[in-house]
């Protein structure tokens, strides 16, 4: 959710794995579902349907599939996450909360910026995760640059969005904030490109971090939180 950041995730987790042998690799089961109504027009434009029912569908057919924890690349998107990890008897790797802990434990004294999806602002999902850390957080006022960015880049003209990028982590940056996170999965196909004064914490590394600590059994070195019960 998109196709291109479940690659991405995919990609990532690859990396991230120590392996010589392609049977040392994490193995995945992936529901790559581009039918999922759209989040923005659910919770921004309050004209398109509500994604728990399909969400949830795909974390049961996950689960049966034989998944042992579940990931979603998508930050919007958790602000479904109550229903979907009630749904399973799976730990889901938050990345909300995984990315929140990061952050807050390696920044400095002060507000944490947020470059997101304007309805990851509306929902409030990290104001509560920084909030626990006793954080508060700091959006860019041009919710329209945004919302451009993140369609430019799931139409596969990324060079348009790294413009408003830059200008809305240099304004985090002159508010204030003392880090900031890249908390939407299409800027995080353009993270590497964004650069300006702000040091970021970009989600996918932390969700991609979790997902191969939880495969290889070892201490994450985000410490995840599992939402939802645990087999």
């Amino acid at each position: 959710m998109g196709p291109e950041a479940t690659i991405l995730l995919m990609s990532r987790i690859l990396r991230a794995t120590p392996a010589a042998d392609d049977a040392d690799h994490v193995p995945l089961l992936v529901e790559s579902n581009t039918r999922v109504p759209s989040r923005i027009r659910h919770l921004i434009e309050r004209t398109g349907p509500d994604p728990t029912p399909i969400l949830v569908a795909m974390a049961q057919r996950l689960h049966a599939a034989g998944a042992e924890a579940l990931a979603m690349p998508c930050n919007t998107a958790h602000g479904y996450l109550p229903a979907v990890a009630a749904a399973v008897p799976i730990p889901f790797l938050d990345m909300v909360s995984l990315t929140a802990t990061k952050a807050a434990a390696g920044a400095p004294p002060g507000p944490i910026g947020v470059l997101a999806s304007p309805a990851v602002e509306i929902t409030g999902l990290y104001e509560r995760a920084f909030a626990a850390h006793g954080r508060g957080t700091i959006h860019p006022e041009n919710r329209d640059a945004l919302l451009a960015a993140i369609r430019a880049v799931k139409a596969g003209r990324e060079e348009e969005a790294l413009a408003p990028l830059r200008a809305a982590s240099e304004e985090l940056a002159a508010a204030g904030a003392a880090a900031g996170v890249i908390a939407c999965s299409e800027f995080s196909l353009v993270a590497a490109r964004i650069g300006g004064p702000l040091p970021l914490v970009d989600g996918m590394d932390v969700l991609t971090e979790a997902c191969v600590d939880f495969a290889f059994d070892r201490p994450s070195r985000c410490r995840p939180t599992l939402a939802g019960p645990v087999a």
